[in-house]
């Protein structure tokens, strides 16, 4: 199905029409959120979430806008929503270790350092230094191929904002990979 049919079945309202629209955008929504908030369990939290958004308040979607761009906007703010709840609750338990005066090792902090997956094939480590916005940007140019316009629509910043993220975030990869090309 194209966009405008896809457009179509969404406003629709029906299970069947969402289930089209979900199997058209699913991967590439998954892939954006994964970028921001580095794990699967809660990018997966993410999609589910923004979906039910989206499916909750179609009669919001203006049909002249792109169905993709709005859910990928949508998966974008919930991304950084999770980002922003997980700030809260590190600071909540680096506050509890200092008044409890928890060793390191027996910290529940460390559950939120995994590793997670990177289909460009770049070391994750290369990417420990983007920013999150960087990390979004990077992922909707190199894995979905939206334009400076189209990455800015999305991440809700001007098209030549996107573009100097994007070199920055490009530069980083680039200097983290010349300085640790022989031990890769």
């Amino acid at each position: 199905m194209d966009e405008r049919e896809l457009k179509e079945v969404f406003l629709q309202g029906d299970r069947e029409g969402f289930q089209k629209v979900v199997a058209a955008y699913g991967s590439q929504m998954m892939a954006l959120s994964l970028s921001v908030v580095e794990n699967r369990e809660d990018a997966e939290d993410v999609c589910q979430e923004a979906f039910l958004q989206a499916f909750r308040h179609c009669g919001r979607f203006d049909p002249n806008q792109s169905l993709r761009h709005w859910l990928l906007t949508i998966v974008y703010r919930r991304s950084l929503d999770v980002i922003r709840r997980k700030k809260r609750q590190a600071g909540f338990l680096n506050r509890l270790k200092q008044n409890l005066f928890l060793s390191s090792a027996e910290s529940p902090e460390a559950t939120f350092g995994e590793a997670r997956p990177n289909e460009a094939g770049i070391p994750a480590r290369a990417l420990d230094g983007l920013t999150t916005r960087q990390k979004a940007i990077l992922t909707l140019w190199a894995r979905e191929g939206l334009t400076s316009e189209e990455i800015a629509a999305v991440i809700g910043c001007r098209p030549a904002t996107a573009r100097v993220h994007l070199f920055l975030a490009r530069q980083k990869i680039k200097n983290w990979l010349e300085r640790h090309h022989e031990s890769l």
